[in-house]
């Protein structure tokens, strides 16, 4: 067996979970009952001990994939010597109306054939990251397995044969004829009722509401170029929402490797506070409203739970702190990359730059004409006064690196953006608040980013006070918080220096330059390549940043799926995938492109355009 690229993926979910598809027909990765869960499959991260679902022809073949259009519904096509086979893969979705009488928490396989086939099925669950060996017996019609705590049930298979940690079969079909195959993990069921095709329509019929806004087939925000990359990019952030909380994982997978060999492998399957705003404004700009501020009521209970000293930079997707990190060692790795690892200790650290994103994402949903939750302010206002007392910290910043905490100018400049959003929502809301200490310090942080962040030598914003003479990608995102204008010599030194020492020639960033506690190597990172396309159309660099941008969207795998990082070298897709800022970085780069094209969008003016420091410089 041989690891498969992650282009070779697609992903399916229901809004509680997702599974990864492989080309050949293959489930390698499932956690049930959610993302963050135990697994049931895990050849992505183990391709002997890990356990796998496969429906696939038994000849040779060769096979694409697609998903139905403005859908999650993902077709994998196959053609044989014999003919063609279509798997269809889904999850019904646990809030649309497929809920009637068949389970929601159940992955759906529908296989249809053009001429014959003979297909090959193996259902190989290995429970709790392969440590639950499983034991099979029939129950409730179907086939089910157990293991540890978690059991899972095949409807629609007669193995021929189980032993070996799975049940084994083959299934042959001629044309017009087809089969379904669901794996349920709902354990209170006392039996199946067979509905597919209407499950599969539902669950059609929900994704492209979604895609429409629900109400009006014909409404979309989102107009100009590259419409559907970023309708894809919207639905895949849609999938890895979890419908009862709001909250998003980053991806919905764990360890998978930022350097193929390398120990650079960390668990995503959790909400992070950073990037919170930029979030908000690609929901809203892709006419999402209710998610956007279902995602901004989870920060807003987040805050109310615990005192700002106690608030982590991420939490399980229902709420979780606990979120320590081990490793599974007898798991071999994706690509034999190793540790493999669950949990994160970066819920640990102090990173100062979470209380901006907070504040930020708050005045962001203001914006667009929501009011400030009254039963908010209290926390929201003991968050600025924290702020006060805490930014000239170290920390471990936005990149979380594990070496020894530094003033980081990122961290510094999110410290000024919890105080001036703190200000402004104040005003908004005319709340009390200690606004000469707010203001104060503010002009105080701004004055100190300015002072020691940036370097004159260099005409650029740098790493980290310390470290004056290093570039750190974050430095883009200074005009996008309203900090200095795009047309700013500094912002424009800083993109300058951004493309020469952190961009390959195609424009693909990397994160920054020095140290961070942890050995190996890394891929250039995509969401920091939107930053710069964003910061170069914005700037007035138009023809530079489409040019990037055209050749980021070449390197999506052919569903338009992204992982956190790319090899420039070799085009491969490094780290979590599909990554949820990657897809979030795509949808506001072509906002932000198009609207350099004089193409407007409903709403307020996006975030960056047309704002300016509060005070003067000095």
């Amino acid at each position: 067996m041989v690891y498969k690229r992650l282009e070779r993926y697609g992903l399916i979910g229901n809004l509680e979970t997702c599974a990864l598809v492989g080309d050949d027909g293959v489930i390698d990765w499932l956690c049930v009952p959610h993302v963050e869960s135990s697994s049931v499959f895990a050849r992505l991260i183990d391709d002997d001990i890990g356990g796998h679902f496969a429906v696939q022809p038994s000849e040779s073949f060769n096979s694409h994939q697609q998903y139905l259009p403005d859908t999650n519904v993902l077709q994998t096509l196959f053609q044989t010597a014999s003919g063609k086979v279509t798997v269809t893969d889904f999850m019904p979705i646990a809030e649309s109306e497929s809920r009637r009488p068949n389970p929601h928490q159940a992955v759906y396989r529908r296989i249809g054939v053009e001429g014959n086939s003979d297909l090959r099925i193996e259902f190989v669950p290995s429970f709790d990251y392969a440590l639950a060996a499983p034991e099979f017996e029939p129950k409730n019609g179907g086939l089910t397995a157990i293991g540890d705590e978690t059991e899972v049930t095949l409807f629609g298979f007669s193995p021929d044969r189980v032993g070996d940690g799975g049940a084994y079969g083959t299934l042959s079909l001629t044309t017009g004829e087809e089969a379904w195959l669901i794996l349920s993990f709902e354990t209170d069921r006392s039996e199946f009722e067979p509905e597919p095709e209407s499950v599969l329509t539902d669950t059609v019929r929900y994704w492209r509401r979604w895609v429409h806004d629900c109400d009006d087939p014909t409404k979309c925000n989102l107009r100009g170029l590259w419409h559907d990359h970023a309708v894809r990019s919207g639905l895949i952030l849609k999938l890895l929402t979890h419908h009862a909380t709001g909250a998003i994982c980053a991806a919905p997978t764990t360890s998978l490797p930022e350097e193929i060999g390398g120990s650079r492998n960390w668990d995503y399957r959790y909400n992070w506070l950073r990037d919170a705003a930029f979030t908000t404004q690609a929901l809203f700009k892709l006419g999402h409203e209710r998610e956007a501020l279902e995602y901004l009521d989870w920060f807003v209970e987040a805050c109310q739970n615990v005192p700002p000293a106690e608030m982590q930079p991420l939490y399980g997707l229902h709420g979780a702190s606990d979120l320590t990190e081990r490793t599974l060692s007898h798991l071999d790795g994706y690509r034999h990359s190793r540790p493999v690892r669950v949990g994160n200790a970066a819920h640990e650290q102090l990173q100062l730059d979470v209380y901006g994103e907070l504040l930020d994402a708050i005045y962001e949903t203001t914006r667009y004409g929501r009011d400030v939750p009254e039963r908010a302010w209290n926390s929201l206002r003991e968050i600025v006064d924290y702020v006060c007392e805490v930014w000239d910290r170290p920390d471990a910043g936005i990149w979380e690196v594990r070496s020894e905490p530094q003033q980081f100018v990122y961290s510094k400049l999110m410290c000024w953006v919890a105080l001036d959003r703190g200000l402004r929502l104040a005003e908004r809301a005319d709340a009390n608040g200690d606004f000469g200490r707010w203001t104060e310090t503010r002009d105080e942080i701004r004055r100190t980013i300015l002072a020691e962040g940036y370097n004159d030598s260099l005409g650029s914003f740098v790493r980290s006070f310390e470290s004056d003479d290093t570039l750190d990608a974050a430095g883009l995102l200074i005009p996008m918080r309203g900090f200095l204008p795009f047309d700013d010599p500094r912002v424009q030194g800083t993109i300058d220096r951004t493309l020469e020492r952190l961009a390959t020639d195609e424009g693909f960033v990397y994160r920054y330059e020095g140290a961070d506690g942890v050995p190996g190597e890394e891929g250039a990172f995509l969401l920091c390549s939107f930053w710069l396309i964003n910061a170069l159309a914005l700037g007035g660099r138009q023809r530079e940043a489409t040019a990037i941008f055209e050749r980021m969207l070449k390197h999506a795998n052919p569903l338009g799926l992204l992982a956190e990082e790319i090899d420039p070298a070799t085009g491969t897709q490094l780290g979590n995938f599909p990554q949820a800022f990657s897809h979030i970085g795509l949808i506001n780069s072509v906002i932000y492109l198009n609207r350099a094209r004089g193409i407007e969008h409903p709403g307020p003016e996006l975030r960056g355009v047309g704002s300016s420091p509060h005070i003067d410089d000095e």
